[in-house]
């Protein structure tokens, strides 16, 4: 498999890689196939053209926003955004009256999607119940905590949870091939993959990282032909991701793939991981709680 790329400078200038290959259709949308395959139930409510509101569950970077995003363009309706990280009451109600004056006897309900829905406050929480009641809006959620213990039980009683898993290797492969076939980038350099079991182990089943080192590995090597080898993976993710943000999403993303590889009774992954947050001054007592839950 080949892939080629303009010069880093022109790479720089445009959208991440994540960005470039973010689906804007369900046939182009990777895994979840319980979900949207043929006949299962987000697919036929989107082909009915009839949507509840709802929360999607699920780890980091499985494909929550770009689901609600193409569920909103294919059903032909309003979409308004939000992250609960940096969004009060004043712009829920804000939304909400947007919403109400768009509304006419044929117009759909627009969608509000709210990203990170767990770190609502009650009170944000609160002040949806009305709109998604009367339906001024169809609520989409996206969380990677369990909506049982993170959300209202008024809320959750309004809304269906539909649970997001970890990409499989194949959904995995599939990415790759996609990015090797139809990433605008692919002009002057060639990639030979020749070893994939170390890019897809520290991808961790997430579509962003396997995007993400991808993209590293294009930016970092200036060799006309790069060979992908797990030796080239693991050699440069230990010199360029070796850092920790214990209050951004890295912080959230290495716990959940540090529990995925005990899970998954991969000590050396789960070691990698371990060492990732001790070293970066990740509190104990977090990764304590974390492994009891």
């Amino acid at each position: 498999m080949y892939l080629c790329h303009h010069t880093y400078k022109h790479i720089a200038m445009l959208p991440p890689l994540a960005e470039r290959m973010r689906p804007q259709h369900l046939e182009e949308y990777i895994g979840q196939q319980h979900l949207v395959g043929e006949g299962a139930i987000l697919r036929k409510m989107i082909e009915s053209g009839s949507i509840t509101s709802f929360i999607l569950w699920g780890p980091p970077g499985v494909g929550k926003t770009t689901l609600a995003r193409i569920i909103a363009s294919k059903m032909n309706r309003g979409f308004y955004a939000l992250s609960a990280v940096n969004s009060s009451v004043k712009d829920i109600r804000e939304i909400i009256e947007k919403a109400k004056k768009t509304q006419f006897f044929d117009t759909p309900s627009p969608i509000l999607f709210i990203d990170e829905i767990h770190r609502f406050s009650k009170s944000q929480q609160d002040s949806l119940l009305a709109a998604v009641e009367n339906g001024t809006v169809m609520l989409i959620g996206a969380t990677t905590e369990n909506p049982s213990f993170e959300v209202i039980t008024p809320l959750l009683s309004r809304c269906q949870v539909y649970v997001l898993k970890h990409l499989e290797e194949q959904d995995l492969r599939s990415l790759l091939n996609r990015v090797l076939e139809k990433d605008a980038v692919c002009k002057s350099k060639k990639i030979v993959v020749q070893e994939t079991d170390a890019l897809f182990r520290f991808a961790g089943g997430d579509a962003r990282k396997l995007l993400n080192i991808i993209e590293l590995l294009i930016g970092t090597e200036n060799q006309t032909e790069i060979v992908l080898t797990n030796k080239l993976v693991t050699e440069k993710l230990q010199e360029n991701l070796a850092i920790y943000d214990k209050g951004g999403e890295m912080h959230y993303d290495i716990i959940s793939a540090f529990i995925k590889s005990i899970r998954g009774s991969d000590p050396d992954a789960a070691i990698y991981w371990l060492a990732r947050m001790i070293d970066g001054g990740e509190d104990p007592k977090f990764i304590a709680r974390r492994l009891l839950i």
